[in-house]
């Protein structure tokens, strides 16, 4: 074995090996809040890396219902229901929070998505009557086949799977008090953003003291707008690596994968959340990329992609494709 071979290998082993582990218990679950006082289930430093177990938010008596075997269903599923009440049940269930040494309010929060693994077989879909009233409600489960990365929606319908958390955020500033899990907001939360797969970054601001991450709501996969109200929800466990940024300064969370930019516009208005979504985009392509207001207005409606990220969550979504290759090696 030669010197390169073994460098490589060692490391690719430490990018694996997280400096810890934090599984799915009824003592590690925020369930359907994100708080400013909520106690810490881990404390790390900057640059540490975690693997995070979260669950499906769904009763297992439910599941059975619908005819998902009984050694389908995890122990911490039937955990998380039996040994928390009822009453403080609601919302999705998020694991954390983490308090990441020396972050402060006003700085950032860079959570790079290193890995995603499905730990079920299967997704659940509740297709509600939010939007249309005359829809009857319902739910079907959806098998996932996880060797070929498909899902089987339909008799002779499958669809691509592409894992991803639509619940990743940090504590709110203290004013907002205990907030709920649904809305997304300036502290990231339920985006539902399925562009943040493994191998891209999320920025977040930081509202308090070690910032108090959370994270859940795992999806198999999701169209944008997530339109019948929920995805392909599963159970994933994310590898995730931590860094506090004193150098940024945000307003709203932002995203990158290695092929785009993201900027996002959240508001319970579908325009209002597109017109913060623009302004952000001309607002980093005015500081990032040194373009004036006129040249990143103008891109930003021939050259860049607006999404309506969900429309499902009271607080809407929209946000912006950058494609990096538009810019000049060096610009």
């Amino acid at each position: 074995m030669t010197k390169f071979v073994l460098l490589a290998i060692l490391a690719a082993t430490a990018l694996n090996a997280a400096d810890y582990k934090l599984k799915v218990t009824p003592e590690n679950t925020a369930w359907g809040y994100y708080w400013s006082e909520a106690k810490p289930v881990l404390n790390i430093k900057s640059g540490d890396t975690v693997e995070v177990q979260t669950d499906l938010d769904t009763d297992p008596a439910r599941l059975i219902e619908l005819g998902v075997p009984k050694d389908q269903i995890t122990r911490e599923m039937y955990e998380l229901y039996e040994k928390v009440p009822k009453e403080q049940r609601g919302g999705q269930q998020l694991t954390g929070p983490i308090f990441i040494q020396g972050a402060e309010p006003g700085d950032v929060l860079e959570v790079r998505i290193q890995k995603i693994v499905m730990d079920l077989p299967y997704a659940y879909n509740g297709h509600g009557n939010f939007m249309f009233k005359d829809f009857e409600r319902g739910a079907k489960i959806i098998p996932l086949d996880r060797e070929r990365m498909i899902g089987h929606v339909a008799p002779g319908v499958d669809v691509p799977l592409a894992p991803f958390f639509g619940g990743m955020g940090v504590a709110p500033p203290p004013a907002m008090g205990k907030i709920k899990s649904g809305p997304p907001g300036i502290h990231a939360g339920n985006l539902d953003n399925r562009d943040l797969v493994a191998g891209t970054t999320l920025f977040i601001p930081v509202h308090v003291p070690g910032a108090l991450f959370e994270v859940g709501d795992g999806h198999a996969g999701q169209g944008d707008g997530e339109v019948d109200r929920n995805a392909l929800e599963t159970s994933l466990t994310g590898t995730f690596q931590f860094i506090v940024r004193k150098d940024m300064h945000l307003k709203w969370p932002r995203g990158e994968t290695p092929t785009h930019y993201i900027m996002m516009g959240l508001d319970p208005d579908l325009m209002e959340a597109n017109k913060i979504a623009i302004l952000e985009t001309i607002d980093f392509l005015m500081k990032e990329k040194k373009m004036s207001h006129d040249d990143a207005y103008v891109l930003a409606s021939v050259g860049i992609d607006f999404v309506i990220t969900q429309c499902v969550d009271g607080t809407l979504g929209v946000h912006s494709m950058i494609p990096k290759s538009i810019f000049k090696s060096g610009n």
